[in-house]
């Protein structure tokens, strides 16, 4: 068993990971103030953004779910791995070299875990695979690239290769590299039958299918020759790495160009991606031998952006105000049926959603050989509203030149309108059915509106959520009340502990710490300064200034942390960088203030019920004259 990674060495992957760019790789991130950046959560489905990363403290918190933490954690969370795993993978990232505690039994050199083995796996799968395509062997794979006018320099940055015949050559090469038995079968290159442990793939050619950050995660391999009795598209079995709903081909080259342009087309096949990209449509991503789903939607949300309420309207260039999605499917009954499933995703989408379909049934590979890349940008181009394809796919199967197929057609269209999200966008397309079908506008609006909504996603998990709440509340461990978001000295004190928090070097480390306990009134936020207190205060934040929040964090009880990590993601009152040191002063001064006052009206108070003959009388008086001095030098300091 291997022993814990030293402290100070998971310090330094904490210091050294940019959680911006390990964050951005999966979230379209956007300017939410100085220093602060949001996007949608990657972690439950929202409209509005409520995700925040703060690089400057490395933390990131949502504000609609409440999940939060480090890179670490964004790491564990978004990949599924161990906290080992997920330091180890950003150890590798940053280039720093791990320690591990004696007692334990210290990784071998060389021994990451589980799922960087895994991805190294495949990281030398895919370069044999590249190095075979061009041996004496892999002449059918050549053929079948050259027969759709892909030529050597695409198979390259594609990344694509040849799984020779032949049932353990694959096998035999990385157990040479040191790879284990376990380790291949649970990578899913190999298999195992009657024959006992092979290589699954075989006399094929194959694509890396990798994930948002680049990682080779799986493969999809295509049938070369006749004798091959397996299917058309084989992939990668379900693996800790690999989840053909969760990924999506392409998507390493396509997503920058996605969270530029506001727009991805969904095609049907790798050949397709591929000829997409060489065409110049480089927002073009594959599913990977299953329909596009509520996750694959999730991933193009994010990279989208997709928080615009404005959904369909359009902007003067074509462009949808929230983007576009443009599904391509080809113009077969069974394209026509992946549009139809596809609709069911359109709700999960504030981008504008759209089909591309070539009239004479070519896909983007087949169209590119036939006409050119011009052709491709015209098939995107030429995109129509998803709603109206539908509406007039669902038109074909009746005959509307009886009275019968009309009504027929009526009543099977009008729940597909009804289920448009966009309610100003309903009432122009019943409209748009009533020319379609030859029926009255107004008995056609009737059906509509009286017509129940197809099935569609769970419209709570769509719900918004506040992006940035006053109100901070967990649900670990005892029970703290809730801040009163409308209490003035509840606002100052939050407003005190994110400065304190995220600009620790900005305040006054002796007039902070010497506030006392009693100085937050909050119940949360009193919790909050105990442990600011606990690990040493402003001055302990001198010491180590880029580890302050990560200390408090862990110093804090279970259910005081969220709070600690909310904070210090918490977008700033003030926004003007120049005037953020100056802010966060003035408000600690602002709360010392208020505690003096507080003294000072205490002190009065009991001035009023002693004898002024009385020697206490004097004490008091004295002690009243003290805290007035000390509160005029702090006005007078600021």
């Amino acid at each position: 068993m291997a022993g814990l990674i030293k402290r100070e060495d998971v310090d330094a992957v904490r210091d050294r990971a940019p959680i911006d760019e390990i964050v951005g790789a999966h979230v379209t991130l956007k300017s939410a103030g100085v220093g602060s950046l949001k996007g949608l959560c990657p972690f439950h489905d929202e409209r509005s953004p409520s995700f925040h990363v703060r690089p400057q403290v490395g933390r990131w918190h949502c504000f609609g779910c409440g999940e939060g933490g480090d890179a670490i954690s964004f790491v564990q969370k978004i990949d599924g791995l161990s906290f080992t795993e997920a330091v180890e993978y950003l150890a590798d990232k940053a280039g720093v070299q791990l320690r591990y505690e004696e007692g334990g039994g210290p990784r071998r050199q060389g021994e990451p875990g589980q799922r960087q083995r895994l991805l190294e796996v495949h990281r030398v799968a895919a370069e044999y695979y590249s190095e075979q395509l061009f041996g004496p062997g892999a002449g059918a794979a050549r053929a079948f690239l050259a027969e759709r006018s892909f030529e050597r320099a695409d198979a390259e940055h594609f990344g694509i290769g040849y799984a020779p015949t032949g049932w353990s050559h694959l096998m035999d090469h990385l157990r040479g590299r040191g790879f284990t038995q376990a380790e291949l079968t649970a990578s899913g290159v190999v298999s195992e039958g009657r024959r006992g442990v092979y290589d699954r793939f075989r006399g094929r050619l194959m694509w890396p299918i990798r994930d948002l950050t680049g990682e080779i995660v799986g493969f999809g391999a295509r049938r070369l020759y006749d004798d091959d009795q397996g299917p058309k598209y084989l992939n990668t079995p379900e693996t800790p790495l690999y989840k053909k709903s969760q990924v999506l081909y392409g998507i390493d080259l396509a997503k920058r160009d996605i969270a530029k342009s506001k727009q991805a087309v969904i095609v049907e096949g790798y050949t397709d991606v591929m000829a997409a990209h060489l065409s110049g449509v480089t927002t073009a991503v594959a599913t990977c031998g299953t329909a596009f789903g509520s996750d694959h939607a999730r991933i193009v949300r994010r990279l989208l952006g997709d928080t615009s309420p404005a959904g369909g309207l359009q902007l003067r260039s074509g462009t949808s105000v929230g983007g576009e999605v443009i599904f391509t499917f080809d113009g077969d009954a069974a394209g026509q049926k992946a549009a139809m499933r596809a609709f069911s995703e359109d709700q999960r989408f504030y981008a504008q959603t759209f089909v591309a379909v070539e009239g004479s049934g070519m896909d983007p590979c087949d169209l590119r050989m036939a006409r050119g890349p011009e052709a491709v940008r015209a098939l995107v181009d030429g995109r129509q509203p998803l709603f109206e394809f539908v509406v007039r796919t669902t038109l074909q199967d009746y005959d509307l030149t009886t009275a019968e197929g009309r009504v027929g057609a009526l009543r099977a269209a009008a729940p597909v309108i009804a289920g448009i999200r966009d309610t100003a966008l309903r009432p122009e397309y019943a409209r748009m059915l009533a020319g379609w079908i030859g029926m009255d506008e107004p008995a056609v609006l009737r059906a509509v509106k009286n017509a129940p909504r197809l099935a569609g996603p769970d419209e709570h998990a769509l719900r918004p959520h506040r992006s940035e709440p006053e109100a901070e509340s967990v649900s670990d461990g005892p029970r703290l009340p809730e801040p009163d978001p409308r209490d003035p000295a509840a606002r100052l004190e939050r407003q005190v502990l994110i400065g304190v928090l995220q600009y620790p070097l900005a305040a006054d480390a002796d007039t902070f710490d010497a506030l006392d306990a009693d100085a937050f009134a909050t119940p949360a936020w009193r919790a909050v300064h105990e442990v600011i207190r606990g690990v040493g205060g402003l001055t302990a934040a001198r010491a180590t200034p880029g580890r302050w929040v990560a200390d408090v964090v862990s110093a804090a009880p279970e259910h005081v942390a969220p709070i600690v990590n909310r904070l210090a993601v918490a977008p700033m009152p003030e926004d003007r960088p120049e005037s953020i040191d100056a802010y966060v002063r003035d408000v600690v001064r602002t709360l010392v203030d208020m505690g003096l006052a507080r003294r000072i009206a205490d002190a009065k108070g009991t001035l009023q019920r002693l004898d002024p003959s009385d020697a206490a009388y004097q004490q008091a008086f004295a002690d009243l004259l003290s805290i007035e001095r000390q509160r005029r030098e702090l006005r007078e300091a600021g």
